[in-house]
């Protein structure tokens, strides 16, 4: 780790200032817009093959249900196989995080993609023969296992690059949610297009494509990866989840993911419902357009709130939009309900993303990203399926539910553990007085700072607020 102090909370009012920071009044934070952002020097040459790398993320479940369904001719079949897919996915997604950050990104990358391309192939083998389900879940398991976690490994790269930049790290991780969410308004288009204009089998080999050219494409580029983090020499290496905070975020991310399963299974049911099929689509990329548009603002305010703070108010507004989608009368109603869920989606990711990377260590990174990632993935795999039971028995409005309570359950986690959300501190610092201090109002010093170089922190400036100069990684 960096020799530095970082702040998450902004001092309470009255409180003495630890020891090393002085009361200088507060100035707000510098503004970042993207265009500085891509001027960083090699963005370009990872970000390119990344976006190729993860577009298929967001074909994979949609192609396996469209393939699955064609030669099978059964909805449940189909459902169960990608949700085997996506499970698998969000299970060893971060055990591959865990090996990036040991033997690094491209060490990880290349076995990864060749294990995928075998899996999608057994499974376009399989399907068109009338395997039974058991052998499509043993193809469907491994495919979604190996799916590279390119967004995760991104926000590592960005990580390494702009540490000493908690603003521009700001607007780092706000662009890779907005490429997040836009890769899940193309990804299933493309594979529909492509399922229905050519075969179900070729969505699922543009998917095996473009994950194999783009996920080589981006190992190849090693410059701008991040350090590897061997284990020590007991053995051990450090463990994302080890952060009571990690594994928070994590739920709150898993009640995220609910909201996605759902809204796209009820959305297609309510639209089936009035006579009108064709407009889920529309529904669905409204709420999908929301959550972009608020990712793009997002990234370009300059925050005084810190992150905690701000995690807990977009999670408590995106509980607030999905509490009214089940009582829409119409689609137009609902689209709008949509959109205003949508605008706490990508604001609320984001700042999950800013905070986690604060609650790990160096050599821990992709993998923590990645278990938020999985979370996602996890929890939109139980929001579809119990959306879809509900909607069974209820009826397409009933599927709405799901939102709301799968967020409300992650609001009172994150409301009731929000203590768990502040950085670590140094031990030595928090058995001395000022140190003492220092652990109450969220400031952790991860190592002395050089003298006269300390200087008070902007107000809410952020979880990654550098305070006192740094060595450098």
């Amino acid at each position: 780790m960096t020799a530095r102090r970082t702040v998450d909370d902004t001092l309470s009012p009255g409180t003495p200032a630890p020891a090393g920071l002085d009361t200088a009044p507060a100035s707000a934070p510098a503004r970042v817009g993207y265009a500085a952002l891509l001027r960083t020097p090699g963005s370009w040459t990872f970000l390119v093959p990344a976006f190729a790398a993860r577009l298929p993320y967001a074909m994979l479940s949609l192609g396996i249900v469209l393939l699955v369904l064609d030669t099978h001719g059964s909805y449940g079949t189909a459902g169960a196989v990608a949700a085997v897919s996506a499970v698998a996915q969000a299970l060893v997604g971060p055990q591959t995080g865990r090996l990036a950050d040991r033997y690094g990104q491209a060490a990880v990358l290349l076995p990864s993609v060749a294990v995928h391309a075998v899996s999608v192939a057994a499974l376009i083998g399989l399907a068109p023969g009338h395997a039974p389900a058991w052998a499509l879940f043993a193809a469907a398991a491994p495919a979604g296992a190996s799916v590279p976690q390119i967004g995760a490994m991104v926000r590592a790269r960005w990580v390494a690059r702009l540490s000493d930049s908690p603003a521009t790290l700001n607007t780092a991780f706000a662009f890779e949610s907005v490429t997040d969410e836009f890769t899940f308004v193309v990804g299933p288009v493309l594979a529909t297009a492509i399922a229905t204009t050519v075969t179900p089998s070729a969505a699922l080999i543009a998917e095996a494509a473009l994950t194999v050219a783009g996920g080589l494409a981006f190992a190849a580029q090693r410059r701008t990866a991040p350090a590897r983090h061997p284990r020590t020499a007991d053995g051990r290496g450090p463990s994302a989840l080890s952060s009571p905070g990690v594994r928070l975020l994590a739920g709150a991310f898993l009640g995220v993911g609910t909201v996605f399963g759902a809204m796209q299974v009820s959305v297609t049911a309510f639209a089936e419902s009035v006579g009108r099929a064709g407009a889920s689509g529309t529904v669905y990329g409204i709420f999908a357009g929301g959550s972009m548009l608020a990712g793009v603002l997002y990234g370009l305010v300059a925050w005084r709130r810190p992150a905690r703070s701000r995690m807990l108010g977009c999670y408590a507004l995106l509980v607030l939009g999905c509490s009214t989608l089940w009582a829409m009368p119409n689609l137009t109603a609902l689209s709008v309900a949509g959109l205003f869920c949508g605008l706490a989606i990508a604001p609320t990711l984001i700042t999950g993303y800013t905070l986690v990377e604060t609650l790990v260590a160096d050599g821990a990174k992709t993998e923590a990203f990645t278990w938020l990632t999985g979370a996602i993935g996890l929890g939109l795999a139980v929001g579809s399926t119990v959306a879809g039971q509900l909607i069974d028995a209820g009826g397409p409005s009933a599927g709405f539910l799901v939102p709301v309570i799968g967020a409300g359950l992650g609001l009172v986690a994150l409301v009731a553990l929000r203590g768990l959300l502040v950085a670590p501190r140094d031990t030595a610092a928090a058995a001395s007085p000022a140190g003492v201090q220092a652990a109450d109002d969220g400031v952790r010093t991860d190592g002395p700072a050089p003298a006269g170089t300390a200087s008070r922190a902007p107000e809410g400036s952020g979880p990654r607020q550098l305070v006192g100069a740094g060595t450098g990684h």
